[in-house]
Order: C-alpha cells, then sequence, then structure tokens
C-alpha cells in the first residue's frame, strides 16, 4: 500500500526537496503541499493524507494549531503528524506530543531517517528522532507541564488509567521508557504480539491515537516519574 505524504511548510525550496525524495520511494507519493496550517488540515482531509511532515513555525496558523486540529477531527483519525523542527532539543517538542503529533524529527536529519520517520509514523508507531535518547521524552515532559495529581488534565488521565489491567499498565509503563515491542517482550517475558495486543487495548481505553500519545498521558499522569539526573 502507498502511503500518502502531505507536506506543510512556508519555505517551498524544502517542500521541493522533500518531495523528490518521498516520491523518489516506491512505497510513498506525496499528495498535496501547504504553506501553513490551516491549508495543511484542509489538505489532509481533502487528499486523505496518511503523513503529514509538519514545520512547527509557519506563518498564519502554525504547525502546533494545526496538528490540534487534525487530532480533534473524527474523520481525519487515520492522520499521522511527524513535527519538523530546527533544533530537536527544544520547547516544542513536548507541545507537538500534547497536540497530537505522532513523534518529531530534526530538518537536518538525513534522508534515510526522513523516509524511514514517515514509515514508522504510517505503521502508527511512535517516532523519537534518532538523536533523541531513551530518556529524553521524560525530560521534556517534566520541564513543559505537570504531572501533578491535583492538576485537571493529570486528574483525568489517572482516572482513564483505573480501566486498564495490571498487565497492561507493566506495558505502558515500558512504553513510556521508550521501548520497542521486542523490548518489552523480552522483558516482561511474553511474545511481541502479545504486547502489541496490550498496547492496542491500552491505546483503546486511554483513547491514544498511537504510541506517542501513551507516552504523554503515562507522564502527565503520574504512572511514570521523569528522572532527575
Amino acid at each position: 500500500m502507498t502511503i500518502r505524504v502531505l507536506l506543510a511548510d512556508d519555505q517551498a525550496l524544502l517542500r521541493s526537496a522533500f518531495k523528490v525524495l518521498v516520491d523518489s520511494e516506491p512505497d510513498m507519493e506525496v499528495v498535496g503541499e501547504a504553506s501553513d496550517g490551516a491549508e495543511a488540515v484542509h489538505l489532509a482531509r481533502a487528499e486523505r493524507a496518511d503523513v503529514v511532515l509538519m514545520d512547527i513555525r509557519m506563518p498564519g496558523t502554525d504547525g502546533l494549531a494545526a496538528t490540534r486540529m487534525i487530532s480533534a477531527d473524527p474523520e481525519l483519525g487515520q492522520v499521522r503528524v511527524v513535527m519538523l523542527t530546527t533544533f530537536e532539543v527544544d520547547e516544542y517538542v513536548v507541545q507537538s506530543l500534547r497536540a497530537g503529533a505522532s513523534g518529531f524529527l530534526g530538518k537536518g536529519s538525513e534522508p534515510d531517517e526522513l523516509l524511514n520517520a514517515i514509515r514508522v509514523a504510517a505503521a502508527g508507531e511512535a517516532l523519537l528522532s534518532p538523536v533523541a535518547t531513551k530518556g529524553l521524552i521524560a525530560k521534556f515532559l517534566a520541564q513543559g507541564g505537570s504531572s501533578d495529581p491535583d492538576d485537571p488534565g493529570a486528574a483525568a488521565h489517572t482516572e482513564r488509567l483505573s480501566a486498564l489491567t495490571g498487565r497492561e499498565r507493566e506495558v505502558l509503563i515500558q512504553v513510556a521508557a521508550g521501548l520497542s515491542n521486542d523490548e518489552i517482550a523480552v522483558r516482561l517475558t511474553v511474545s511481541p504480539l502479545t504486547v502489541k495486543t496490550h498496547v492496542n487495548r491500552a491505546m483503546a481505553k486511554l483513547g491514544a491515537r498511537d504510541r506517542a500519545q501513551l507516552v504523554v498521558i503515562a507522564y502527565e499522569s503520574g504512572l511514570v516519574r521523569p528522572r532527575v539526573d
């Protein structure tokens, strides 16, 4: 199946470069180009995109606002957003994940990393860019928000966590640590298929679009606490 990719960036030259790269792959094609967030939302719906490569900083409706619109639209439930950042370690990363992005990638990434990001996002997996270490997302969430149980958002997440089984909570903790299904399977001595089943059930119960959202919920609910180095 061909992955339908939408490019959203206000720099025409960068969009052109991405288009050449994406269209060179037999399993993906660029179905639209947007120069601002509002156009990106419109094209995501009109072109039935699978993955949107979304620049954060754009004039008018920026990438964060556009991602929130896409995530909030039930008709766009299949759309995955990968945020493109100039600096991978900045305050926008946690905002991107909260907005509903499946992950982030630096604009300076290698072509193979970008193509892999599209495939990973299309498969519904969380994308932590190659530069990010497994504990980095915790650091971002610690800087960008609170896991205070008195916070209304955290309280709502905590209430939803009560619907999870003990094993699902255990798997969620491992997902939040940045482990893959195979790594979790080894750690819990179960099959990768069993892990995938638990992950999917946790996503359904918590209303998460993908693994990235599971990570956000795990930290914001206080189920997992950021490590202090």
